[in-house]
This record gives C-alpha cells, sequence and structure tokens, in this order.
C-alpha cells in the first residue's frame, strides 16, 4: 500500500505539499496540486484516519458504557446521548457491561489508550479507586451523585426522591411498604436502602426484609415479584418500583390472578416511561432522554469536572 512519501515521490513534490493538499490547505499552487491528486488517484491511496485523528489528539469517538441495552431506563439515556452525538458529529462506541468490571475496564483502556476522547459511564462497576487511576487520560463522566470526584456527573438524588417518595404513601395511609431495586450492590440502590431504613426510624415502623424484592429490571421480573410476595402471611400494601416497566410486570401479573390495583394492593413506578402513561400507573417522572443529552455534553466540555442534579415530578394516576 502506499504511503505519503510514495505520492510525494510519484508527484514531484515535496512530503510537506502532499499533507497540505491532503488536509486542503489552501496555500498549494494549482499544478502541484493536480500533480498530487492525480498520484492520488494512481496509488489508489486511503489516509489512515486513526493516524489523522492521533495526530490531532482527537478520535471524534465517546464511550459509553451501558449495563444493558434491552432495559428501557438504559435505552432512553442512550438515546439521549446519540441525539446529542449526531449534533456535535461525534460517533459513540458502546461497551455492553452486564454489569461486569472486566468490560468496564475495556472501556476505560480504551480511554487510556486515546482510542476514544471520553467516557461516559451509565451505571458503574468498578470501585472509584479504579475509575481514579483513569481520570488523567481524559474526560469521564458518570449518571450517579459524583461530587468530590474528579468526574462530572448528572445524576438524581435517590435518596432525597425515594424517601419523598416513601412519605407520600405513608401519608396515603399505607404502614406496610414494600420496594423493588435491580442491583443489590448498586450506588443508587444503597442509597435507596438507606432512605428506606432512615424513613421507617422516623415513622416508627417496623422493617422486613421480605419487603424488599431484588433484580428487578424487566417485565417479566414482576411475575416473580407477585409470587414471593404472594407467600408472604403479611404482605405490604404497597410497592415501590425502581422501574415503570417491571411496575406494568406487577400490574399485568396482578390482573391475572385477580389481586385488585389498587384495592388489594398499590404501585407506583419510577421514570413515567410511555407504559406508565399507558397503564395508568403513579410515578416519578425522570426526564431520561434529558439526562442522557446533559451526559454528552459534559463529556465534550469543558475539562473541569462539573456537576448537575436533576429534578424529579410526582406523576398521580390510579395504581395508588
Amino acid at each position: 500500500m502506499a504511503n505519503i512519501k510514495d505520492i510525494a515521490k510519484s508527484a514531484g513534490v515535496s512530503v510537506t505539499t502532499v499533507s497540505r493538499v491532503l488536509n486542503d490547505h489552501p496555500y498549494v499552487r494549482k499544478e502541484k496540486r493536480e500533480a498530487v491528486l492525480r498520484a492520488i488517484e494512481e496509488f489508489n491511496y486511503q489516509r489512515n484516519i486513526n493516524a489523522v485523528h492521533l495526530s490531532k489528539g482527537e478520535t471524534f469517538l465517546v464511550g459509553v458504557a451501558i449495563p444493558y441495552t434491552d432495559v428501557p431506563y438504559f435505552g432512553l439515556m442512550l438515546e439521549g446521548i446519540a441525539n446529542e452525538a449526531v449534533k456535535n458529529n461525534y460517533k459513540l462506541v458502546l461497551f455492553q457491561t452486564n454489569y461486569e468490571e472486566t468490560r468496564e475496564l475495556e472501556a476505560l483502556k480504551m480511554l487510556q489508550h486515546k482510542q476514544i476522547d471520553a467516557l461516559i459511564i451509565c451505571s458503574r462497576s468498578c470501585e472509584w479507586e479504579v475509575i481514579d487511576e483513569y481520570v488523567q487520560y481524559g474526560p469521564i463522566v458518570l449518571c450517579e451523585d459524583a461530587r468530590g470526584k474528579n468526574v462530572s456527573s448528572t445524576f438524581i438524588d435517590h435518596y432525597k426522591c425515594f424517601f419523598n417518595a416513601l412519605e407520600y404513601l405513608h401519608n396515603k395511609g399505607h404502614q406496610k411498604i414494600g420496594y423493588c431495586v435491580g442491583r443489590k450492590s448498586g450506588a443508587n440502590s444503597k442509597q435507596r436502602e438507606k432512605a428506606y431504613k432512615d424513613f421507617l426510624k422516623k415513622e416508627n415502623l417496623s422493617f422486613d426484609p421480605h419487603y424488599i424484592f431484588y433484580d428487578c429490571n424487566k417485565f417479566e421480573d414482576g411475575v416473580k415479584v407477585i409470587e414471593q410476595l404472594t407467600r408472604l402471611q403479611d404482605p405490604p400494601t404497597v410497592l415501590l418500583v425502581t422501574s415503570d416497566i417491571v411496575a406494568a410486570g406487577i400490574i399485568t401479573c396482578c390482573k391475572e390472578k385477580d389481586i385488585a390495583i389498587p384495592g388489594d394492593l398499590s404501585i407506583m413506578g419510577f421514570d413515567n416511561q410511555p407504559i406508565a402513561q399507558m397503564m395508568h400507573i403513579t410515578t416519578l417522572e425522570i426526564p431520561l432522554v434529558e439526562i442522557g443529552r446533559k451526559l454528552f455534553r459534559q463529556s465534550i466540555g469543558s475539562r473541569n469536572p462539573s456537576h448537575e442534579e436533576i429534578m424529579v415530578k410526582l406523576i398521580e394516576r390510579q395504581t395508588i
């Protein structure tokens, strides 16, 4: 394959002149430009885009580490990221981590090796000590409260919104409140767990570990929740479900088992996804597409860390 020196020799010009033609530099004499273009066509020369990007210090690629692509929560966030990337003429490199640290590390190492300009982590698996090792190589942006860390973040205060949701349910007359989450070990899940325990202590209510349902990410997980709930001698009267799609699965299963919503069991969701509107689910609205847009803007913006908290809004419908 011909290189830039071959082009220069064939055209009878310097390597610098060839470089100027390739980069559309205006100050090249017409006859020299034409000679270079003829040589390029003769050799069918193709530029090494990776080398060009490396020389400029930019790839115009942003990495996105996302646990799952088939979970609507992350799908909507990715939609916002992708829309903003198109608007700014960037491309995305997608890493589906399945919450495996090794996969997240692959994304971090690509940042280290300058294969991407920045990395957005939609839900973190690695410990902070690991993330800290890579902040020197480029912008890292997270969708969690990272204030005090040397990264940027757009986040929901999950402790605050979870505590407020519990108070809302309590004010509606519920004493036995259960909740459903995805990961038990996630940073957001830990904040919700703390909010739950603090709420119970404030209201002098007893803690029942059977009222907490883990690994709830998809519609079909609603069946699992109801199977566990119906085996309890003293079940909760309401479930706070951290995904509208799971809440929809629970409600569908309840209809099949003649469990009245909200008569026998009340349901409150999270996110205000389209399915929550269709099924009239009371929920907390989280603007996931807008969060995605903000995450991307932070990834290509200032190198100085920035943090933005996103407010949530209660949407009252028919399941409480």
